[in-house]
């Protein structure tokens, strides 16, 4: 990827986030509108970074992906008003969408959207279901610097598997962002998830849960930001659409960090 000017050696004391539940509607030109407004939303909070659920940009229509035009190329001028609005508000969005690899391989992938126009992607490593054999994984977590922020990217059941939040970790991430889709009966999974892998590093966790009724059940909502102790910091009232803004700090990170990795750190099996 090219140059990035959120880039900075220093990483700043604070970072503003906002994590989107999104009701996703039909359609790729459709949803980009809606993501526009969404943004919008996002940085009168002051946002950064706006983190998107999986496939926000089709919906988990999987059924859907013999068709050409499911498919989203960074290229596609189907994301020129995001991008127009990331140049605008000098927000960095993740959106989701399934996206071909320069080889052609097919991914289920987060596609981060710089408002200097450049773009860095992020592929699912854990495929779960039918997703096995839509996609090919990715290999590990995407790591990228904000502020001097380091984000690492997670799709969904990335975040089930501990390894992959011990990677990002070990890659010096700061915050583990989860773009995901979690129905009702797995509340506890999702708290025990996003809980879990941010006390085990002591980092920052964010989830973007698609909201709303999906094509493999009803959305239980819950998109939030959990803090470096594992305890949720904000969270989402329902299960509709919905922004979630909040302020990471670089001195709690710290504060937790002071006392060293947290017994056992990332072997949690959940």
């Amino acid at each position: 990827m090219t140059g990035l000017p959120s880039v900075s050696s220093e990483p700043a004391g604070t970072l503003t986030v906002a994590t989107v539940q999104y009701e996703a509607v039909e359609g790729v030109a459709d949803n980009a509108v809606q993501h526009v407004r969404l943004i919008e939303d996002a940085d009168a909070h002051g946002a950064r970074l706006v983190l998107f659920p999986e496939l926000s940009l089709t919906g988990y229509r999987l059924d859907l992906l013999s068709l050409d035009e499911s498919w989203i190329d960074p290229a596609d001028a189907r994301l020129r008003p995001l991008r127009e609005i990331c140049r605008r508000t000098g927000i960095t969005a993740v959106v989701g969408a399934p996206c071909r690899d320069a080889d052609g391989s097919p991914r289920l992938a987060s596609l981060v959207l710089h408002p200097d126009g450049s773009t860095e992607r992020a592929f699912k490593s854990h495929l779960h279901g039918h997703e096995k054999e839509l996609f090919e994984p990715g290999v590990g977590p995407h790591v990228m610097v904000l502020d001097g922020w380091r984000i690492a990217l997670a799709l969904c059941f990335d975040a089930a598997v501990p390894e992959h939040a011990g990677a990002a970790a070990a890659g010096g991430a700061d915050a583990y962002c989860v773009s995901g889709l979690y129905t009702r009966g797995e509340e506890r999974r999702l708290d025990l998830h996003l809980g879990a892998r941010a006390m085990d590093h002591r980092m920052f966790t964010l989830l973007a849960n698609l909201g709303g009724r999906t094509p493999i059940g009803e959305s239980c909502g819950l998109s939030g930001i959990w803090s470096p102790d594992g305890m949720p910091l904000k969270r989402a009232a329902g299960n509709r659409t919905e922004v979630v803004a909040g302020l990471l700090q670089r001195s709690t990170l710290l504060r937790y960090r002071h006392g060293g990795p947290v017994s056992g750190g990332g072997r949690r099996d959940i």
